[in-house]
């Protein structure tokens, strides 16, 4: 029996039509990829051609972006995959999409940052909720420059006195003193990207100014000994480099009215051989404790190019056919030349 077609005409403003159809009609593009219909605009009349459900689910999608740029929201990519994910069988999808959509941590010369993903929605709100945050997935997923936005939000908004960034500086050893300069300038390699993602959030003049005044710290991991960290947001970035040992270290320098965001991608262990990884190691240990929250991304919460998801996708695909392998008996020739380390992710 063939499938039923259908024709749905619908009308748009002038300034309307312009947002929702993007620059050289990139977001109507975006949309025909994401939907199975036909999309064509006439003028400031849009036209959705394709088997009754789906273009019954393309109205109903145009209808909402309609809405959100009406509300001057803007539409990029994300926010249509976003938007074509929810409509396709979750209840409620609209306003869920309102909600994620509408979420601005901070807003920077025009620029909104906010979460693009259902998981990232989840884990800005665990960081609201928690007092101690994991966000654990691939890179891309957009952990460590949400927890970045927080805590800058978080400082600027007054609920915090401090913000602390740290990385662990893997490569060096944690023993940064060979290094020419001062401590900034040796540890400038290792967190750089924090750095970057400061001044995606302030002024370069005002970021000095907290640089200097101390209320924004950027330091390495071996810098948090022997210290309680009161009134504080404090960032562990990269997380799956630690040892079990300094992985309790840092979590015990939680003070009085602070919290903490850790966050890292298990699949990318820097450490030595035969070293366990303290963020493996702490899933374990905290798994279950209130006020601990858990938030895992997958391939699906990428933002960045498209082709970074495949890329995802494809060595989960093959980390899963190692285990397959494993658990029958049999070895890959890279395990046999004991090339392969792999970390077993909770996310999986």
């Amino acid at each position: 029996m063939s499938a039923e077609y259908f024709t749905k005409k619908i009308d748009l403003d002038n300034r309307v039509a312009a947002l929702l159809v993007g620059e050289h009609d990139a977001h109507l593009r975006t949309l025909e990829s994401l939907l199975s219909c036909d999309i064509t605009l006439r003028g400031n009349q849009l036209t959705l051609d394709g088997e009754a459900a789906e273009v019954e689910r393309g109205e109903a999608l145009v209808a909402e972006l309609v809405a959100l740029v009406s509300a001057g929201q803007t539409l990029d990519r994300s926010t249509l995959e976003l938007a074509a994910s929810l409509s396709a069988g979750r209840k409620n999808w609209t306003r869920e999409l309102g909600n994620i959509v509408g979420d601005v941590i901070i807003e920077h010369r025009g620029r909104r940052i906010r979460p693009k993903t259902v998981n990232q929605k989840a884990y800005v709100d665990a960081i609201r909720t928690h007092t101690i945050t994991f966000g654990i997935g691939p890179a891309g997923t957009g952990k460590t420059y949400l927890a970045m936005a927080m805590a800058t939000s978080a400082l600027l908004r007054g609920e915090v006195n401090r913000v602390i960034l740290t990385r662990p500086a893997v490569e060096a050893g944690e023993k940064l003193g060979f290094l020419p300069g001062g401590l900034m300038e040796k540890v400038d390699p290792y967190l750089r990207p924090l750095f970057d993602a400061l001044y995606d959030m302030m002024d370069s003049e005002r970021l000095a100014e907290h640089l200097q005044r101390g209320t924004i710290e950027v330091a390495p991991l071996a810098y948090m000994r022997g210290r309680t960290l009161n009134d504080s947001l404090i960032v562990l970035d990269e997380a799956q480099n630690t040892s079990p040992e300094q992985m309790k270290m840092f979590l015990t320098r939680l003070g009085f009215g602070s919290r903490m965001i850790v966050t890292g991608d298990i699949t990318q262990i820097d450490l030595p051989r035969g070293q366990r990884s303290g963020l493996v190691h702490v899933c374990e240990v905290l798994a279950g404790i209130p006020d601990i929250a858990f938030i895992y991304f997958g391939s699906q919460d990428v933002v960045r190019h498209k082709l970074v998801q495949e890329i995802v996708s494809a060595y989960k695909l093959h980390t899963e056919k190692h285990r397959s392998l494993r658990r029958a008996g049999s070895r890959s020739p890279v395990e046999k030349s004991g090339n392969l380390r792999e970390a077993a992710s909770p996310s999986d």
